[in-house]
């Protein structure tokens, strides 16, 4: 963790109250989080994960900002969970019969212009059918997957993707998060508090989550044995 960078807060002036107790010390105005604490966090968080994944709990990967993307995106399709990696859309949970709608349609017009049914439109009707497919894929082709409400939200960055946590709430969805010192981390069920704003301090914390997913699964399938 240390190599990782994931003890780096932001300044002491984004601090949120909820994180004093995980800051070691301040450094060149930085907070210092405390590593042990972060390790607790991060084993309770893995133990959920571990559990959801023995049952074959869904999990969505949530993470719009750049330092997450590729992360994200890589985590989900391994575990072959769904995921968010552009905006989050407001209602994904709160009102997921109406994103299933869209959903099923992406999934219709990919499937009717692979089968070729598309050409009998003109030109200017195929492409505009290329643009709806183009919309569509941005923001719900990682949630192709999804078929009900998830078992838990991932979230990199509880602040930013506030939303989703907001929506998960409401749903009674347990969040995880791996969260920096300017969350309320009171808004997350299970909280890794870290650096979530560096390449190498998400890829450390998303890989120990997949990792944690991976040994649920092997479990289950050693108990079905």
């Amino acid at each position: 963790m240390h190599s990782a960078g994931a003890h780096f807060g932001y300044t002491r002036t984004r601090r949120h109250p909820s994180v004093k107790p995980y800051v070691l010390g301040t450094k060149n105005r930085v907070d210092i989080l405390n590593l042990e604490k972060i390790e607790e966090g991060l084993d309770k968080a893995k133990e959920f994960v571990k559990s959801l994944a023995s049952t074959g709990k869904v999990i969505i990967f949530v993470g719009a900002k750049p330092e997450a993307r590729d992360a994200i995106k890589k985590a989900a399709e391994e575990l072959g969970q769904p995921y968010v990696i552009e905006r989050w859309i407001g209602g994904t949970l709160t009102n997921f019969p109406e994103i299933k709608k869209r959903i099923d349609k992406l999934a219709k017009l990919l499937e009717e212009r692979e089968k070729g049914a598309t050409d009998v439109y003109t030109k200017k009707e195929r492409l505009l059918i290329d643009r709806e497919i183009a919309r569509l894929e941005k923001y719900f082709a990682g949630l192709a997957s999804l078929k009900n409400i998830p078992a838990a939200v991932f979230v990199v960055d509880s602040k930013k993707e506030h939303i989703a946590v907001k929506e998960a709430k409401l749903m009674k969805v347990p969040v995880i998060s791996i969260s920096s010192s300017d969350c309320d981390l009171k808004q997350v069920t299970y909280p890794i508090v870290g650096n979530d704003s560096s390449l190498s301090s998400v890829a450390f914390f998303v890989s120990e989550i997949v990792e944690s997913y991976k040994e649920g699964i092997k479990a289950n399938s050693q108990t079905a044995e």
